[in-house]
C-alpha cells in the first residue's frame, strides 16, 4: 500500500482525504493543517492521524497532496521532494513561474512523481473527446470555446478567476490542441471587497493555427462549465458537469433557389452519456499508478508549470493590453 498524507483541511482537502480513505492500495497516514482543531476533526472522520506541522507528516508517507493556498506550494513541495516523497500538488501548481520551473526541475532531479491537480483531465468527458480527435472522429479541430462560470464562490481566495477558474480550461485545451504560442486577455473586477480579477475572456493562439476562447467568472447565477469544439465534421458540445458529449452535424438536400426561406437541411445529432466516474478519483489513482510504474502521471508538474505560464500571459496581457508569447 501507499502512504499517502493530505496538507490543507479547505474543500479540496478533504475530499482528497476522503478519496484516500475509500482506496484499497492507499494508506491514509494522516492530516495535516496549522488549524489544529481543523485538522482533528477530518482526521476523526476518517480514522487516520492529525498532525499540525507537515514535515512530521512527511517522515510517516511515502506521498504527500498539498491542497493548501497557492502561495505555500513551493515551499511544501520543495521540502516534500527534498525529502524523497512523491508530490500532488493542487491547482496552479504554485504562485510564480520560476518556482515552478524548479519544483519540475527537482522532481526530476530525484527521479519522484510531480503531479498537478488539473482534475478536469481526468473527466471521462474529456477523455472521450481526446479519443475521438486522435482517432479523427470529428474531422479537423478548427477552433475551441468554454464558459466556466457560477456565483463568487464562499471560500478564501489567493487569486483571481483565471488562476482558479481559468487554468482548468487553458490546461484542458492545451492537453486536446498541443502548445499555446501567444495569448491576449480582457478581463476585469466588478465585485465590491475582491483584490483580484472575478471575469475574463482569454484567447488562445495554438501552434497549429487553432484558436481557443476561455470564458470564466464569478457573476453568473447559474455554474456551466462546458467545453465546445468545432470540427470540420463535427460540432462538439462537452459538459464537464454532466460528463456527456454531444455531436452534431448537417447536411443539405436539393435546394430550391426560387425558395430560400425553406432550404431543406438534415441534422444529426448524437448525445452521448457516458459512464459517470468521480474525476477526483480517477486523478488520485493515476497519480498512485504513477508512483507505483515510475511512470508520467496524465497531469504532470510540466503541464502544470505550461498551465501556469499560460495564466501569468493572460494576466500580464489584460494588464497591459499586450498579445504576450508564450
Amino acid at each position: 500500500m501507499i502512504k499517502i498524507g493530505v496538507i490543507g483541511t479547505g474543500s479540496m482537502g478533504k475530499n482528497h482525504a476522503r478519496v484516500c480513505s475509500e482506496l484499497p492500495d492507499v494508506n491514509l497516514v494522516g492530516i495535516c493543517d496549522v488549524d489544529r482543531g481543523a485538522a482533528k476533526a477530518v482526521a476523526e472522520r476518517f480514522n487516520t492521524k492529525a498532525f499540525t506541522s507537515y514535515p512530521d507528516l512527511l517522515r510517516e508517507v511515502d506521498a504527500i497532496i498539498i491542497a493548501t493556498p497557492t502561495s505555500t506550494h513551493f515551499d511544501i513541495s520543495n521540502s516534500a521532494l527534498s525529502s524523497g516523497k512523491h508530490v500532488l500538488v493542487e491547482k496552479p501548481i504554485c504562485d510564480t513561474i520560476k518556482n515552478a520551473e524548479n519544483m519540475v526541475k527537482k522532481a526530476e532531479n530525484e527521479n519522484l512523481v510531480l503531479a498537478t491537480g488539473h482534475i478536469e483531465r481526468h473527466n471521462p468527458a474529456v477523455a472521450f473527446v481526446k479519443e475521438g480527435i486522435q482517432k479523427n472522429r470529428f474531422g479537423e479541430v478548427i477552433s475551441l470555446s468554454s464558459k466556466r462560470v457560477s456565483n463568487l464562490p464562499g471560500r478564501i481566495r489567493d487569486v483571481g478567476v483565471i488562476f482558479d477558474f481559468g487554468v482548468h480550461d487553458i490546461d484542458v485545451m492545451r492537453f486536446l490542441s498541443g502548445e499555446v504560442k501567444s495569448v491576449y486577455a480582457k478581463a476585469g473586477v466588478y465585485t465590491k471587497n475582491i483584490l483580484y480579477e472575478d471575469h475574463a475572456t482569454i484567447l488562445l493562439n495554438f501552434e497549429n493555427d487553432v484558436c481557443g476562447v476561455v470564458e470564466v467568472n464569478w457573476l453568473t447565477p447559474i455554474k456551466i462549465r462546458k467545453l465546445f469544439l468545432t470540427c470540420s465534421k463535427q460540432f462538439v458540445e462537452m459538459d464537464y458537469i454532466d460528463q456527456s458529449v454531444t455531436m452534431s452535424s448537417s447536411s443539405f438536400k436539393v435546394v430550391d433557389e426560387m425558395d430560400l426561406y425553406h432550404v431543406p437541411m438534415q441534422f444529426n445529432t448524437n448525445h452521448i452519456g457516458l459512464e459517470r466516474k468521480e474525476p477526483l478519483k480517477n486523478e488520485i489513482q493515476d497519480f498512485i499508478k504513477a508512483v507505483k510504474t515510475d511512470k508520467k502521471p496524465l497531469a504532470s508538474g510540466y503541464d502544470g508549470l505550461m498551465a501556469l505560464r499560460i495564466a501569468q500571459s493572460a494576466l500580464q496581457s489584460f494588464k497591459t493590453g499586450d498579445v504576450i508569447r508564450v
